[in-house]
């Protein structure tokens, strides 16, 4: 950042030159400013402002007979601008409700979520995501074990939210479906409503101490628990949608967006867990986080702005957010951004509601 503190007047100028780039996409000129700008000053005293914010860094000139445009140092300024000034967030009615009429689908975090990365991919005409949270983390509400061909199995998790995971095991023996129904149903039972993590140490700790059980499903029970948590890590199921507004946008928003740059983040999309790396390294506590150009680490997606909020489902944190072009309507993006995960956290952290939704698991 640069020593010199902004003046209110630069500032206001700024803001209304950026305003003005994202609307048009084409270079600002002082005239402009000074006809739509309200601010009641020259075009040559805005001249003047607007050499001083290029040589701060706020904006840049093109070509030499070109107005200016933000840099990502501008788009930065402006930014915090909106959130010194921001209201509290409020969580969107509308939303809210089409959230929960789709409470009695399963998997229910699975469906919901996937809703989320519409309404926000629909509503920002940018790529929206969801991601749930951890799902070690998640309390365990099921599991049941799906004979296959010789001693393999197929085990399917179900964590409370409706979160699925799935895996195959070779139990080196032949089962009948009675058996693993019974292990199935007494695992489920025992440990349903814990966290998975804690489930994978208690079946360790049980076999440990009951090596000598000559209780035949119990052992089993056990046995066929601990091949299946040993190395069962859930991973974050992770929702994108809307690429194709990057180039199909009308108002020509992706024009300054490379094509390589383009590939670069339909390929992170194909890649869904890349985007779980990114907020990890970026997203320091609960609220909103903003990353602008520059500002991300990765070469590849430095003509691009990330603007995503954490949601809370009553015992765990997840985050939703939208990616779209350096050039986007900031104030319109982080609205519909914490609008979302304020409306996603009313619906997931609803005591009865989610325990009506699981019962239908």
């Amino acid at each position: 950042m640069p020593e010199r503190t902004l003046s209110d007047r630069a500032r206001r100028v700024l803001a209304a030159l950026v305003r003005e780039y994202v609307d048009t996409g084409e270079p600002v000129a002082s005239l402009t400013l000074a006809r739509r700008g309200g601010f009641g000053l020259s075009s040559a005293t805005l001249r003047n402002v607007l050499a001083e914010l290029e040589s701060d860094g706020y904006v840049h000139q093109p070509h030499t007979s070109a107005g200016r445009v933000p840099t990502d140092l501008g788009y930065r300024c402006y930014v915090d601008m909106l959130l010194q000034h921001r209201r509290t967030g409020r969580p969107a009615a509308a939303i809210e409700e089409r959230l929960r009429a789709q409470a009695g689908r399963v998997p229910l975090m699975d469906v919901v979520l996937e809703n989320v990365s519409h309404v926000l991919s629909s509503a920002s005409h940018h790529v929206g995501f969801a991601v749930a949270p951890d799902g070690d983390d998640a309390a365990f509400h099921q599991i049941d074990f799906v004979p296959l061909t010789g001693s393999k199995v197929l085990v399917v998790v179900v964590a409370r939210g409706g979160q699925v995971s799935n895996k195959v095991i070779d139990i080196g023996e032949i089962l009948d479906p009675m058996d693993l129904r019974q292990a199935a149903n007494y695992l489920s039972t025992e440990f349903g409503g814990l966290p998975l993590s804690t489930v994978r140490h208690r079946v360790s700790a049980e076999l440990e101490q009951d090596r000598t059980l000559c209780d035949a499903v119990l052992t089993r029970a056990l046995k066929l628990a601990r091949s299946t948590f040993e190395d069962l890590r859930p991973q974050n199921p992770v929702f994108i949608e809307g690429a194709s507004s990057l180039i199909e946008e009308p108002d020509e928003q992706a024009v300054s967006v490379s094509i390589p740059t383009i590939r670069a983040l339909i390929k992170m999309m194909e890649d869904k867990y890349r985007l779980l790396r990114i907020l990890d390294e970026y997203i320091e506590g609960p609220g909103l986080t903003i990353v602008i150009g520059r500002e991300h680490t990765a070469p590849d997606l430095r003509s691009f702005s990330l603007v995503a909020c954490t949601f809370f489902d009553g015992a765990r944190t997840g985050t939703v957010g939208i990616i779209g072009p350096t050039r986007m309507r900031y104030p319109r993006a982080i609205s519909v951004v914490d609008s979302v995960a304020l409306a996603l956290s009313h619906v997931l952290s609803e005591g009865d509601w989610r325990q009506t939704a699981l019962s239908k698991c």
